[in-house]
């Protein structure tokens, strides 16, 4: 295949660069996803609040066995970790911090 030696190229005017083409913002990083956010802050405080129980159990300030504590410990970190990411998320976009937008959150 031939190649085409003599193309000049010039460089774009700097007025071109700056087109609209290019500044593209979706309409689901403009939504707030409420519903995403109670469910977020609601399993923070599910996980919370198995977790404190999970302590009061394993400290004999309670009582119970300690099967008990490990699934209240269990069930506590799987409430608590997703819960916790997404209300940070949430709080980092609503902050405007660079790259965190409410599309980060999955919308229910």
């Amino acid at each position: 295949m031939p190649t085409r030696r003599n193309v000049q190229y010039s460089p774009v005017p700097t007025e071109d660069r700056d087109d609209q083409r290019f500044k593209y913002t979706p309409k689901s990083q403009k939504k707030t996803p409420w519903k995403s956010i109670a469910l977020a802050f609601f399993l923070l405080l599910i996980g919370i609040s198995l977790l404190s129980l999970s302590y009061f159990i394993f400290t004999s300030h309670m009582e119970g066995d300690g099967s008990q504590a490990y699934g209240l410990l269990f069930l506590g970190v799987l409430a608590f970790l997703p819960g916790y990411y997404e209300t940070r998320v949430a709080y980092y976009s609503w902050r405007g911090a660079p790259g965190y937008t409410f599309a980060s959150i999955p919308h229910y």
